[in-house]
């Protein structure tokens, strides 16, 4: 499905640097962790890997934009409570009153800020990967039953 990218807003999570040793010395690479939103219900995440920090940004917004999922809100927090573990992350999300704010650490916050949630608690257990993190927080959205 094709989107406005003018719509949406792109928070970069994560950058690595990767090392690779070769006989002439180190080669470095960089991954970019990217998510996107446009406040309204619809948030993706992309994983982009380049020579340069700059390329390996737009190829993790591209990736984002193909990974885009609908998320049902419930005025300004979620329907219910929900833990979704991905790989060795955990994320508990549990709805809030209004008011509250986005009680979020982490990589947890920029997914559900560009997805519109205004009212939310959060608890991430486990690995603290910010990949994997980012990774749960979207299933357990996207397994949420209004």
């Amino acid at each position: 499905m094709k989107y406005n990218r003018e719509e949406f807003e792109e928070v970069i999570v994560n950058i690595g640097r990767v090392t690779k040793v070769v006989k002439g010395g180190r080669k470095f690479r960089f991954t970019a962790l990217v998510v996107v939103g446009n406040r309204k219900g619809l948030v993706g995440y992309g994983f982009g890997k380049s020579k340069e920090v700059p390329d390996a940004i737009k190829k993790a917004v591209d990736d984002a934009f193909k990974n885009i999922i609908d998320v049902k809100l419930n005025g300004s927090t979620i329907a219910h409570d929900i833990e979704v573990k991905y790989n060795a992350s955990k994320i508990l999300l549990k709805p809030a009153s209004e008011g509250t704010g986005v009680i979020a650490g982490g990589s947890v916050r920029p997914v559900l800020e560009l997805v519109g949630i205004k009212d939310i608690l959060t608890k991430s257990l486990g690995s603290n990967n910010s990949s994997n993190v980012v990774r749960a927080t979207i299933k357990a959205l996207s397994m949420l039953k209004n």
